[in-house]
């Protein structure tokens, strides 16, 4: 179901993030695009100017992202919908992530459903919402405690036995509990939250950094804390005359090289500052030193 359009995506801005191949098949620009925010507030319903958010998606795709990722449970299904509206058929190329795993029950609300009955009609409505014939990563968005995890990936295992999906990934996890669900299906992205601010995450990153795997951070810019007036953050962009948000992206592709930032944003404005991060060449010792300094605010 994808066009035959031709994109030559590695002479595009966002190419100069670098490059990330889940699969041998599966090449991507590092700096993608978080489709969480083209919905309403609390993640819930409409965005408040869907036309802009069209846009935005657009947009993106002239800038070389050819690397989106989303989730049934935004909106719910608001962002998938969104995402077939502006792009569909879509070039090739173009790599599209969603999760499963959460069902919502009003704005800000997310109760975790691992269950096999769940994650399957997930799938389904995933695939028919972005008109997909399958899915070249699908991402079980929280290992529900109350549901065995051999039985949450045995059912991803089953939907890329039955050609639905390809590629399975994972979010918000331990290295534990990569190690257990590589035992049952190969893992090829972690999305757990990580920012130069907040590195919580660290130690899986570093596993993912040794077995090449992708590291999905979200919320990469810390959900605006480091734009924070007065942060150390804001006072090294000023000397770079740059912007905070730019500033923090630069450092997180420098960070590691399986590190795929994902900012998202319902503005074009804000969508093209963030890609114009990727062709930032900033000194890495300036780089090296602004970690330690955030680590340690």
């Amino acid at each position: 179901m994808k066009n035959t359009s031709s994109i030559e995506w590695g002479s595009r801005a966002a190419a100069k993030s670098g490059q990330f191949a889940f699969a041998a098949e599966l090449s991507i620009n590092r700096l993608g695009f978080g489709a969480m925010r083209i919905t309403g507030k609390g993640i819930w319903g409409e965005p408040q100017d869907r036309a802009e958010c069209i846009r935005v998606l657009r947009r993106s795709i002239d800038l070389g992202i050819n690397f989106i990722d989303t989730a049934d449970s935004y909106g719910p299904a608001v962002s998938e919908e969104i995402i077939a509206e502006a792009l569909h058929p879509y070039p090739q190329g173009l790599v599209i992530a969603t999760k499963a795993g959460f069902d919502r029950t009003g704005p800000d609300q997310w109760v975790m459903n691992g269950k096999p009955k769940h994650l399957r009609a997930a799938c389904d409505g995933s695939l028919k919402r972005l008109r997909l014939d399958h899915i070249d990563l699908f991402q079980l968005h929280r290992i529900d405690p109350a549901v065995p995890a051999e039985e949450q990936l045995g059912t991803l295992k089953d939907l890329q036995a039955e050609g639905k999906i390809k590629h399975i990934g994972l979010s918000e996890v331990s290295v534990e509990q990569i190690r257990h669900a590589r035992t049952i299906v190969p893992i090829v992205s972690v999305q757990n939250r990580y920012s130069v601010v907040d590195r919580a995450a660290e130690e899986v990153l570093q596993y993912c950094e040794q077995q090449n795997i992708g590291f999905i951070p979200w919320f990469p810019l810390a959900a605006g804390d480091v734009s924070k007036s007065g942060h150390q953050i804001e006072r090294a962009a000023g000397d770079l005359k740059i912007t905070p948000s730019q500033l923090a992206l630069a450092w997180l592709l420098w960070r590691s090289p399986v590190m795929l930032p994902i900012p998202g944003t319902s503005r074009v404005e804000h969508l093209e500052e963030n890609v114009a991060a990727a062709a930032l060449q900033i000194d890495p010792g300036t780089l090296q030193n602004l970690g330690k300094m955030a680590r340690g605010a």
